[in-house]
């Protein structure tokens, strides 16, 4: 079979699945009231990165970023729905590409869409405390972002192939991002930068310090979804459907 009618398929499932695209609405949602409400709260802070505080409603938004991710996945392990599939499309390796385009195109489409929402409302709160922003450092963190939401929901997809549990992926990353990340970022100073969620970040950053860049940063976190995806498909490969 070719790649083309199994996209369209996988499409299909992602726009019928209310759950899907209510993550996508929550992702561009909560992403944009929290950095519209960080905007108006003013620059108080002496270390006040205006770039940063416009996107800074990418931290929880990230975690229905997560959600898409895990959910596009699990959603064939309920119901036996995966023999279905694999039986429809015995290739798995593509069954498996074909699954993480529909992941990839719409968290990269709506994270691109949100951060510059989130930086227009943000803007609007902080006046002329953002005109010191370039046009380069808006569009790279714009970019950026988008890129970084994409990541987050390709690492938390190929964790749910791992485990074949949407829930257990649920249960790992998002303690990990909002507590376990910040706990070990203290202690472990610039080696926390190599962590996938701070690595990516550092683009939401208007300046920068450590080994990491904000591009090199991307990478860093592209490298752990990666190593996800791979020991997915592993998995995928070896264990019975």
């Amino acid at each position: 079979m070719n790649l083309t009618p199994v996209l369209r398929a996988e499409a299909l499932k992602v726009l019928t699945l209310r759950s899907l695209c209510g993550t996508l609405a929550a992702l561009f949602a909560v992403t944009t009231a929290f950095s519209a409400l960080a905007g108006a709260s003013g620059t108080s802070d002496p270390d006040f990165d205006p770039l940063f505080t416009s996107l800074s409603g990418v931290m929880p938004g990230q975690i229905a970023a997560i959600a898409f991710g895990a959910v596009v996945v699990s959603s064939e392990y309920q119901g036996n729905a995966i023999r279905l599939s694999l039986a429809a499309v015995p290739q798995r390796g593509r069954w498996f590409a074909a699954k993480l385009v529909v992941v990839a195109v719409p968290a990269l489409a709506v994270g691109l869409v949100t951060a510059l929402a989130a930086l227009l409302a943000a803007r609007a709160g902080l006046g002329a405390a953002a005109d010191a922003l370039t046009v380069g450092e808006q569009v790279r963190g714009v970019v950026g972002c988008g890129i970084y939401l994409m990541l987050i929901a390709l690492f938390a997809a190929g964790l749910t192939t791992l485990f074949q549990s949407g829930v257990a992926t649920l249960s790992t990353l998002v303690p990990f991002i909002l507590v376990v990340s910040f706990v070990i970022g203290d202690a472990a100073g610039t080696v926390a930068d190599f962590l996938p969620d701070k690595a990516g970040q550092i683009v939401l950053y208007r300046t920068h310090e450590g080994a990491l860049g904000p591009w090199t940063g991307l990478v860093v976190t592209a490298l752990w979804a990666a190593g996800a995806l791979l020991a997915g498909f592993w998995r995928l490969r070896r264990r019975d459907a």
